[in-house]
């Protein structure tokens, strides 16, 4: 009896004892999964957040960025609304390379324009200081007969940028020599003359303070449509370093409307722009390019000598179209057609004027009101 209940107190004592050891695995069991789930918990919520850091860091460096790029373009009149993101992310041909730059036709989609840009490289362009304040004159500049600077942005590599409209009908130039006839016009020619004159006038005399050209020639000046003329690259010596500068003299010179005593690109004066002036006159007159480089031995080969020459000895039918030459013209009333008779000296006067602006001395040459003048008196 003794020992039954002795079995039973030690069966119940060994259920007791099993049954508080599977409680206390099962606890552990379940802190250790609890635990564990508490770290990875934990984890995954440090690991959430180091992303959104990291995502917020980045959308904090865009905006910085977007902001500095917007600090660093700066625009004038007409080139509101513009950003440098456009302008960058732009579609762009290359339609010309210079020593010291590229030149860009950009399509900029979002406000539905085409732009030329000319990017500058950081080793050709003038000191920061220097540049800063040829810009700010630069951008100021509105004329008719000018193409304006829109917008110029100072890249984070050194790199500088203008922003100017886009003429889509080609130079000068281009224009004489292969404009299908259309320069033999005397109309054409005056028009181009007098917008070009009219032009350097407002750099010379229409400004708080003169800005001279000082690389003029026919390829920087474009025409549109109805051949009114647009000078471009007006002070680009100003935003150059001066050898740099020096270059973009030295094939002036080459191109043959250098001034002959122009020695240093930074003291081109309003007399140099007279001179190149006179160039272009001759170049519209006659069809010729300043230097003709495949002249024969006995034949001088810079254009102003040989008008000059001919000019002297009022000799000068050689040196034009006849095509130039025209006839008052009468409607069925008898009423003049044209505004006025092209005679040969008309055509005469106008060579002479060129030929002056193209004086050896630079005290000699007109100036830009005595142009104008003169032009109005040619064709009375």
């Amino acid at each position: 009896m003794r020992l039954a209940l002795y079995l039973s107190v030690a069966a119940i004592a060994i259920i007791i004892i099993a049954l508080t050891v599977v409680f206390f695995l099962l606890f552990r069991k379940r802190a250790s999964t609890g635990a564990s789930g508490r770290a990875r918990d934990i984890e995954n919520s440090k690991r959430n957040r180091e992303e959104e850091d990291e995502e917020q860091e980045e959308e904090e460096e865009e905006e910085e960025e977007k902001e500095l790029y917007e600090e660093d373009l700066i625009t004038f009149q007409g080139g509101e609304g513009l950003t440098i993101c456009d302008i960058l992310e732009a579609p762009g041909e290359v339609i010309g390379k210079s020593k010291y730059g590229t030149l860009y036709r950009a399509e900029l989609h979002r406000v539905g324009s085409v732009k030329l840009l000319r990017f500058l490289r950081p080793a050709c362009a003038a000191p920061d200081d220097d540049l800063a304040s040829a810009v700010d004159v630069l951008g100021r500049i509105r004329h008719s007969n000018l193409v304006p600077l829109l917008g110029f942005y100072a890249g984070p590599r050194g790199e500088k940028l203008l922003v100017h409209p886009f003429c889509g009908f080609g130079n000068l130039a281009e224009f004489i020599r292969d404009g299908d006839g259309e320069w033999l016009k005397w109309s054409i020619i005056y028009r181009i003359s007098i917008g070009i004159t009219k032009g350097l006038d407002h750099l010379h005399t229409g400004l708080a303070q003169v800005v001279v050209h000082g690389n003029l020639k026919s390829k920087n000046v474009f025409l549109d449509r109805n051949h009114r003329p647009y000078i471009s690259d007006f002070g680009m010596h100003l935003l150059l370093n001066p050898d740099t500068g020096q270059q973009m003299l030295e094939t002036l010179a080459a191109q043959g409307y250098k001034a002959p005593e122009l020695i240093k690109a930074r003291d081109a004066t309003k007399e140099s722009d007279i001179y190149s002036l006179g160039i272009i006159f001759l170049e519209l007159l006659t069809g010729r390019e300043p230097v003709n480089e495949k002249a024969a031995p006995d034949e001088e080969p810079y254009l102003p000598n040989y008008v000059r020459e001919a000019v002297l000895q009022q000799s000068i039918s050689d040196l034009y179209h006849p095509n130039l030459l025209s006839r008052r013209k009468r409607d069925r009333d008898g009423d003049d057609i044209d505004s006025f008779v092209v005679t040969e000296e008309c055509i005469l006067k106008f060579f002479q004027l060129a030929v002056a602006c193209c004086s050896r001395s630079p005290s000699l040459r007109p100036d830009t009101r005595q142009v104008l003048r003169k032009l109005s008196e040619i064709v009375k």
